[in-house]
Order: C-alpha cells, then sequence, then structure tokens
C-alpha cells in the first residue's frame, strides 16, 4: 500500500458518506478512476436500486479512454447479477488494469469472489487498502449481512460524572449545538431510532432528521420501550424489552424489515437494559465538562448494581473526539465474562 493509494481510498470514503443513510439494505461505497495523476471520474451508490459506485465513476468520466486506468473502491465489486449488472464485467469491458478496494465483502456467498475474478482476468489487485475505515463506514451493513439483525449503537450525553438529568428529570441541554448537531448525523445513519418511555414523557423527542433550517429531511422508525404506556402517538412503535430473549426476537424481526442500524438514544433504563441484554454493538457517549452531582441525580445508565469490577463492559478500540466545547467516546462494546443482572 503506497501513500498515493491510501489518499485516493479516502477520497473513495468520502463520497461513500454523501449517501449515509440512503443505501439500505445496501453498503454505502464510493469509488475513484485514476490515470497517471490524474482523476478521471468519481461517484458513489446512492439508493438500492440505482447504479453502484463503480458505475457511476464511470459514467462521470464521459469519453474518457479509461485503458490502464487503476480503480480505487471502498468494497469488493459485485461479480453476481442483483437489481443491477456485476460490476466486474464493466471492470473488465473498460480496461481498467489495477483495482484497489478497502475491503472484501462481508457477505460469504461473495467474499472474494469478485477479487478472484479481476485476477484470473489478469487484472492487479489490491486489498485492505484503508481497510479499517472501510469496515467501520459499514459495520451496520456487515453486521445484517452476517447475522441478519441490525447494528445498535448507543448514545448518551451526559456530564464528566456520568448523570444525564437531575433528580426530577430536567436534561435539556447537557451538551451543546455542536453535539446535537451531531445527533443528527447519528440519526440520518440509522434506519431505526427508540428511546425508553420515561425520555419519550419528559422530553417529548420528535427523532427527525432536521436541516440546518430545521426542517425534516428524513423519518426513521421510532420506538418507545416501555411496559406501561398502553398507547404511542401516530407514526412511533411501542415495544415491551424485558430482558434478553425479548431483544433477540425484537432485533431479528427489525432484520427482516430491514433495518440495518438501530440508534438507541436513552435514557438510563434503556441503555441498561440493552446492555445487559447484549444488544449494543457500540456505544458513542458526549460528555460535557460539567459536574452535576448528587445521589440521586440519573444515572447514564440505570439498573442492576454489580458487585464487582469484573461485571463492568469493556469498551475495546476506543476513540476520543472533541464536539465543541464537549467530547465524544465511541467504541465497541464486549459483553463481560459474567454478569449478575
Amino acid at each position: 500500500m503506497t501513500e498515493t493509494d491510501s489518499f485516493y481510498m479516502r477520497r473513495a470514503l468520502e463520497l461513500s458518506r454523501k449517501a449515509t443513510g440512503c443505501t439500505t439494505p445496501n453498503p454505502m461505497v464510493g469509488a475513484v478512476i485514476v490515470r497517471s495523476g490524474a482523476v478521471l471520474g468519481e461517484g458513489c451508490h446512492t439508493r438500492a436500486g440505482a447504479p453502484h459506485a463503480e458505475i457511476e465513476a464511470i459514467r462521470s468520466a464521459g469519453s474518457a479512454d479509461l485503458a490502464g486506468a487503476t480503480l480505487y473502491v471502498t468494497l469488493e465489486p459485485c461479480s453476481t447479477w442483483g437489481r443491477t449488472p456485476p460490476c466486474t464485467d464493466a471492470i473488465l469491458r473498460n480496461g481498467f488494469s489495477r483495482v484497489v478496494i478497502g475491503c472484501t465483502d462481508p457477505n460469504p456467498r461473495h467474499a472474494g469472489a469478485g477479487i478472484d475474478l479481476l485476477r484470473s482476468r489478469g487484472i492487479e489487485v489490491e486489498c485492505g487498502v484503508e481497510e479499517k475505515a472501510c469496515r467501520r463506514l459499514n459495520e451496520a451493513f456487515f453486521k445484517w449481512i452476517t447475522c441478519e439483525e441490525p447494528f445498535v449503537l448507543l448514545k448518551l450525553a451526559m456530564t464528566l460524572d456520568g448523570r444525564i438529568a437531575t433528580e426530577n428529570g430536567n436534561s435539556q441541554w447537557i451538551t451543546g449545538p455542536a453535539a446535537r448537531q451531531r445527533v443528527q448525523e447519528l440519526r440520518r445513519w440509522a434506519d431505526a431510532v427508540m428511546v425508553g418511555g420515561e425520555t419519550f414523557r419528559v422530553d417529548s423527542p420528535r427523532l427527525t432528521v432536521r436541516d440546518s433550517e430545521g426542517n425534516e429531511v428524513k423519518r426513521p422508525l421510532r420506538f418507545v420501550a416501555s411496559r406501561s404506556m398502553e398507547t404511542c402517538p401516530p407514526g412511533w412503535e411501542k415495544i415491551s424489552l424485558d430482558g434478553r430473549d425479548a431483544w433477540k426476537r425484537f432485533l431479528k424481526e427489525l432484520g427482516k424489515r430491514p433495518v440495518l442500524s438501530l440508534l438507541l438514544e436513552g435514557g438510563g433504563g434503556l441503555a441498561a437494559s440493552a446492555l445487559n441484554a447484549g444488544a449494543v454493538d457500540r456505544i458513542e457517549f458526549h460528555y460535557a465538562p460539567k459536574i452535576l452531582g448528587g445521589t440521586r441525580s440519573r444515572p447514564g445508565v440505570g439498573g442492576y448494581s454489580p458487585a464487582l469490577l469484573e461485571e463492568a463492559f469493556r469498551i475495546e478500540e476506543m476513540e476520543l473526539m472533541p464536539i465543541g466545547g464537549d467530547f465524544a467516546v465511541t467504541g465497541l462494546v464486549r459483553m463481560p465474562e459474567k454478569r449478575g443482572c
């Protein structure tokens, strides 16, 4: 892998993110065509049923001769018919001499097939360029295509001492405008969003995606997790999630709809329920530079109180990122070997 390869793959990743939240049940993919240091074409997959990123990049090149060019693509090109023809056919037809791939197709039925086909026809194939970023881009699709369940992200906004609200439930606003804008980005990514019953009653959230002027641009599926609520407003679905088995059934049902990504926005009871059920894949906790204090202030994760530190969830591949005057911690969740809940 060269720095040039990384440069153009990062551009392909940038292109792919333009379609965040729009491609379900397909992955987000970006592609760039380069020859002799010049970009001839680029594109991304915009929605399910639309041309794939490789085809969009070829089309954007217009009448340019692509023979001998290099194609950079964030995900292994498809080699079978779906709603569109296989991209490997177009790659072969246009005479590319080299294909640089971010990561392989996670589908066991297809993984490596496109790579093998291209190599068998004399095309140089380089794999694993910016692989970590390419896999992170489509971690929801990867889980859904292999497990038939959505990827679950738990987002919470907290003070430095881990409090999400005062004793009486006041929580607006713990974090600042930049963090709230980040929440809009997460909702754009998500196919479905969920809050707990008390959060719903206290905050009356819309859970929609809005532009800078406050106009609604996307409405993901919206769920309230509650055992006591009898009805929900139009456009919402109520679900009771009491224990690991209930969560497992719910996630399997979402996978069939198909929902690839589920965003949990709290509160503490929902966070505890999802974590204890092993349902959370990644956390993104937003912290404000504030200390609330108080034994009765509401914690980010409620529920069961462990007796041993060995019962703590571990966060792996942790990242820190500033968000305006606040900061976020994100990482993959690993269940403890023993958990008393």
